[in-house]
């Protein structure tokens, strides 16, 4: 039976640990760091993401606002409001909600957020830092979960890692931290074209699940042993919920977790850690700006 990785517990502990820092920041006499969130349109998911994000951040000592838009917002307004954002010295960190409506470019909308305000490390200058291993900031949720992974204790280094996924938000990323010096796994990529998918996930000594597909990663695609990571968010339905549904991974997690030897559960595993981490950005953003 595989450890569980309580995600809500450890990110609880990287929030102590911000909430703290900030404290010590103010007391120093800087102003408290000042996140902006833009949000458009009423996407349940997105505005239930935002809610939390703001939410963790005011806990935290945060100056944390949402610019909430109607879903009509013309691309060129909305390209303004980040502009303003990022002419304003009182602002350290921006954060656009995604998904975007259809009438707007989500790339354009990522190059218009000044990198240096880029909390999501979204921004091709931030992700080119990070490729070079020279980053302002380290993008959520890979950052998350390598947290997850140092604070266990769990030895990354010559290890096998399988990223299953390769999205610019989760996949990519994930892989660059994992061939970071220091980190030093020997990192494969797969996808859905992937051939012979489950004869190299079960060479992972660390699999990273990141495909957006209701319980893909099953036992069968598992090392006995293995740290399987899921970062996946998928509803499915449930009559006995209230709701009519309810939230699963990517991952098996009742068969897998009979296989593996440390697992994160959907909810309350990946999610919270990602959240810290934009925390720990928007004070790092504050002490760049403030330097």
């Amino acid at each position: 039976m595989a450890q569980l990785i309580d995600g809500k517990a450890l990110a609880a502990g990287v929030r102590a640990e911000v909430r703290a820092d900030v404290e010590a920041w103010t007391a120093a006499g800087h102003r408290p760091p000042c996140l902006r969130v833009v949000l458009v349109g009423d996407n349940p998911a997105s505005a239930s993401y935002v809610r939390g994000k703001q939410k963790a951040a005011l806990e935290a000592g945060i100056d944390a606002q949402t610019l909430h838009f109607d879903a009509s917002i013309p691309e060129a307004e909305l390209l303004r409001v980040i502009d303003e954002l990022n002419r304003d010295d009182g602002v350290d960190g921006i954060l656009v909600q995604l998904p975007l409506p259809g009438h707007i470019d989500e790339q354009k909308v990522i190059l218009a957020v000044a990198p240096e305000k880029d909390v999501d490390c979204f921004h091709p200058v931030n992700v080119g830092k990070l490729v070079i291993g020279e980053p302002r900031f380290l993008p959520c949720t890979p950052a998350g979960i390598m947290e997850m992974i140092r604070r266990h204790g769990i030895e990354t280094r010559g290890r096998r890692a399988v990223v299953l996924g390769r999205s610019n938000i989760v996949g990519k990323p994930m892989a660059n931290l994992l061939l970071q010096k220091g980190v030093d796994a020997t990192v494969t990529v797969c996808h859905s074209r992937t051939r012979d998918l489950p004869a190299l996930t079960r060479e992972a000594d660390l699999l990273i699940a990141a495909i957006g597909r209701a319980r893909f990663v099953t036992a069968e695609m598992v090392k006995p042993g293995a740290v399987v990571i899921d970062v996946g968010i998928n509803r499915v339905e449930d009559a006995t919920r209230p709701r009519g549904y309810r939230l699963v991974g990517d991952v098996d997690f009742e068969a897998v977790q009979e296989k593996a030897g440390w697992i994160t559960p959907v909810p309350g595993g990946v999610g919270p850690m990602t959240i810290a981490m934009l925390l720990k950005n928007t004070l790092a953003a504050a002490r760049r700006s403030d330097a």
